[in-house]
């Protein structure tokens, strides 16, 4: 049976997250309360899968809704307009979970736990429903009031 992820194993990935978004994208978030989740997604979502090896094994994913997801790929650009998640978009938030997961790995390691990650997958669309073997804890990241972006932690430890 897989070992539960351990409470202090979550605030890396919420340090991580807030500060690279917040200083790549000028937006002052707050942390949700946390909660077991399936992912299901009726509406237009982005979503950034990201890889971990290591001593934490899993996935890791940062979902948003269409119009979060163009405004955060519009902060990244400098505030270039964007209209579609066309490459470009896409680029920009793929590598913003780059530096997340990133900084992730390397608060870790200061912690002496050894984590990989792998290059991101993002995907698009509506209706999706994702199945992972790990369950997944959901932690909002909430800007004005509002959910801006989830992080859905499917990670297990060895």
């Amino acid at each position: 049976m897989r070992k539960a992820l351990d409470v202090k194993h979550i605030n890396p990935f919420l340090q991580s997250s807030v500060s690279v978004i917040e200083m790549t994208t000028q937006t002052k978030l707050a942390i949700g309360k946390p909660e077991l989740s399936t992912m299901e997604f009726n509406e237009n979502t982005f979503i950034l899968q990201v890889g971990v090896t290591g001593v934490l094994k899993g996935q890791v994913l940062l979902c948003m809704g269409e119009a979060n997801a163009k405004d955060m790929a519009s902060r990244m650009m400098m505030g270039a307009p964007v209209n579609d998640l066309d490459e470009m978009a896409s680029s920009a938030l793929c590598e913003l979970s780059n530096m997340i997961m990133g900084n992730t790995a390397t608060l870790f390691a200061s912690q002496g736990i050894a984590m990989d990650i792998t290059p991101p997958i993002s995907l698009f669309g509506m209706n999706l429903k994702l199945h992972v073997d790990i369950p997944a804890l959901k932690i909002p990241l909430i800007e004005d009031g509002s959910e801006k972006i989830g992080i859905y932690l499917c990670v297990t430890q060895d």
